[in-house]
């Protein structure tokens, strides 16, 4: 049986970029370490990535979030540094939107290959994408336990961070290290 680490979208927009905050820049020390000892234990390790074209600001996204962030190719879109060596090697799931399709049907023909014992997601922002990618791999794997490491993970706000928590709990995902 193996344990899954989905790291998502820890990128330079997210944590000191055009979408940035304090509550990203904090997460950082814990994730490296979350991932250094995930690397060590032998678990699989995936990442995502937000992936969006030039032309963001004219999608549905873009018009309701006009930033522009996380543009393909461009330093934003990059995977933190504290991370890039981790991530060199392993799976990095570009995804144009909050929630990775591609991971859903990913983790289920992984889980069909050797079965999964738990997946666990750490990242940005705990209000968007981890909580969507949580809810997603909970509709494509709903006997694998599901868990968020909360000091893993911030939100747009400390606020929308615990609601965001608050909800994938009632959706039967763990929470841990609240």
């Amino acid at each position: 049986m193996q344990d899954i680490l989905v790291v998502v979208d820890m990128q330079k927009d997210f944590v000191d970029g055009a979408l940035g905050s304090a509550e990203a820049v904090s997460i950082v020390p814990r994730v490296t370490q979350r991932v250094a000892e995930a690397a060590q234990r032998g678990e699989r390790v995936y990442f995502t990535r937000d992936t969006h074209p030039a032309d963001y600001l004219q999608t549905q996204e873009g018009s309701l979030l006009p930033v522009e962030h996380c543009i393909e190719g461009s330093e934003g879109w990059q995977i933190i540094a504290q991370l890039a060596e981790y991530a060199q090697g392993r799976p990095v799931l570009n995804k144009p939107t909050f929630g990775s399709t591609l991971l859903g049907e990913t983790l289920r023909r992984e889980n069909e290959r050797e079965s999964i014992g738990r997946i666990t997601l750490i990242g940005l922002c705990t209000d968007i994408c981890v909580i969507s990618n949580a809810l997603l791999l909970k509709a494509y794997l709903p006997e694998v336990p599901i868990a968020v490491d909360a000091s893993c993970c911030a939100g747009v706000t400390p606020e929308s961070h615990r609601s965001a928590l608050s909800a994938m709990k009632v959706c039967q995902i763990g929470v841990i290290n609240e």
